[in-house]
C-alpha cells in the first residue's frame, strides 16, 4: 500500500515538473508562504539585523527629506496660481458678459472636419434666419449662461450632489478660485465660489479650506507618499428667510393621550442639497475615531475638493464642453481593456496548467 501511494506521489511530481505553468504557481505559493517580511527578518543573523535596522533609520530621513521637497513644491503651485490667476479672471469676464471677447480671441480652428461641416451648416442656416429675421428679435444672451452649472451637471462627482433644488442657485455662480496657503503659513487651500447678488443668500463668496500635512507620520514613517488632506473648513451661509435649502419644513401630527386632542408640530430637518458642501464633517480634535459613514463622507468631501483644486477649476471650458469628459472616459476605457487582456492571458495558462500531456 506504502509503495502505491508512493509511486502516485511520483506521477504527480513528473506531471508538476513536466508542466511549467504548473510549477510556476506551486513556487509562488511556496514563496508566499515562506518568504513575508517577518519571517525573511527572523531568519537573518543578528548583526545583519542590524545593519537591517541602520538601512530603516536611512529611509525615514528620506521620507523627511520627500516631506520638504513637497513643501517646496507647494511654494511652485502658489507662484504659478499668481500667473495663472489673471487669465482665469479674463475667462469669468467672458462668462459673467463683462467683456466681450474679439473676433480674433474667438478664433478657434478644429482638426475635427466633421465638426468644421456642421459649423459651415450652421453659419448658413443662422445667414438663413438673418434674412428672415424681422424687427421682432430675441435679445442676445450675456456671456455664457449657465457655464458652472452645466459643470456641475457633467461631472458625475459633482452631479452625485446636486439637487434639483440648487439648480436656481448655482445659475447665479460666477467663477470659482483656488488659492494657496502663503508662505510660512501650515500647508492648505481654499476654494472659493462667487456668487452674484441673488434672492437665496446674502453672501456673495463662499469659502471651504481644506488643510493639509506633508509629514511623515511619527507611528508609520513609511507610509508617507506625499501631501494629504487631513481636516476642512466650511463657512456659513446667511440664507435669506425661507430659502435655505439645506433644511425642509415638515408637519407632524401628535395626539395627546389622555385627552385625545391632535395637535400639529412643525420643525425643520436636514435636507439634501449640494450647499451641505461648505458644512463639512469635522475631523475630532481630540483623536477620537468617527464611524464608518462619518469617515466615507469625509473621504468624498477630501477627493471633491482634490478635483475641484486639480481638475475642474483649471479645466473648466473642458469640462463645459464635455471634451475633458471624453478624454477621462477614454482613460477608462484603455484601463479596462487591459485588465481584460491580462484575464484573457491567465484563463490560457489556466487551461495550460490543467492539460495533462499523458492523458
Amino acid at each position: 500500500m506504502e509503495g502505491e501511494k508512493n509511486e502516485v506521489k511520483g506521477k504527480v511530481g513528473d506531471q508538476v515538473m513536466q508542466n511549467p505553468q504548473a510549477l510556476a504557481a506551486l513556487q509562488e505559493r511556496l514563496d508566499s508562504v515562506s518568504h513575508t517580511p517577518s519571517t525573511i527578518i527572523e531568519s537573518l543573523p543578528r548583526s545583519v539585523k542590524r545593519r537591517v535596522n541602520a538601512l530603516k533609520q536611512l529611509q525615514v530621513k528620506c521620507a523627511h527629506i520627500e516631506a520638504k521637497f513637497y513643501e517646496e513644491v507647494h511654494e511652485l503651485e502658489r507662484k504659478y496660481a499668481a500667473l495663472y490667476q489673471p487669465l482665469f479672471d479674463q475667462r469669468r469676464d467672458v462668462v459673467t458678459g463683462g467683456v466681450e471677447p474679439t473676433d480674433e480671441e474667438c478664433e478657434w480652428h478644429s482638426d475635427r472636419e466633421d465638426e468644421e461641416e456642421l459649423a459651415d451648416e450652421l453659419m448658413k442656416k443662422a445667414t438663413v434666419e438673418e434674412n428672415k429675421a424681422d424687427a421682432a428679435q430675441e435679445e442676445e444672451p450675456k456671456g455664457i449662461p449657465e457655464f458652472w452649472l452645466t459643470i456641475f451637471r457633467s461631472v458625475d462627482m459633482l452631479s452625485d450632489l446636486l439637487q434639483e433644488h440648487d439648480e436656481p442657485i448655482l445659475k447665479h455662480l460666477q467663477d470659482i478660485k483656488v488659492k494657496f496657503s502663503d508662505p510660512g503659513e501650515p500647508m492648505s487651500f481654499t476654494l472659493e465660489f462667487h456668487f452674484e447678488p441673488n434672492s437665496y443668500f446674502n453672501n456673495t463668496v463662499l469659502t471651504k479650506v481644506y488643510k493639509m500635512k506633508s509629514e511623515p507620520d511619527p507611528s508609520e514613517p513609511f507610509s508617507f507618499e506625499g501631501p494629504e488632506i487631513v481636516d476642512c473648513d466650511g463657512c456659513e451661509i446667511d440664507w435669506k428667510k425661507g430659502k435655505d435649502v439645506t433644511v425642509k419644513t415638515i408637519k407632524k401630527k401628535q395626539k395627546h393621550k389622555g385627552r385625545g386632542t391632535v395637535r400639529t408640530v412643525v420643525k425643520q430637518v436636514p435636507n439634501d442639497s449640494f450647499f451641505n458642501f461648505f458644512n463639512p464633517v469635522k475631523v475630532s480634535g481630540d483623536g477620537e475615531a468617527l464611524d464608518e459613514d462619518s469617515e466615507f463622507t469625509l473621504a468624498t468631501d477630501f477627493e471633491i475638493g482634490h478635483f475641484f483644486r486639480e481638475r475642474i477649476v483649471p479645466r473648466a471650458v473642458l469640462y463645459f464642453t464635455g471634451e475633458a469628459l471624453e478624454d477621462e472616459s477614454f482613460e477608462e476605457e484603455e484601463g479596462e481593456e487591459g485588465e481584460e487582456e491580462d484575464h484573457e492571458e491567465e484563463g490560457e495558462e489556466d487551461d495550460e496548467a490543467d492539460y495533462d500531456p499523458k492523458a
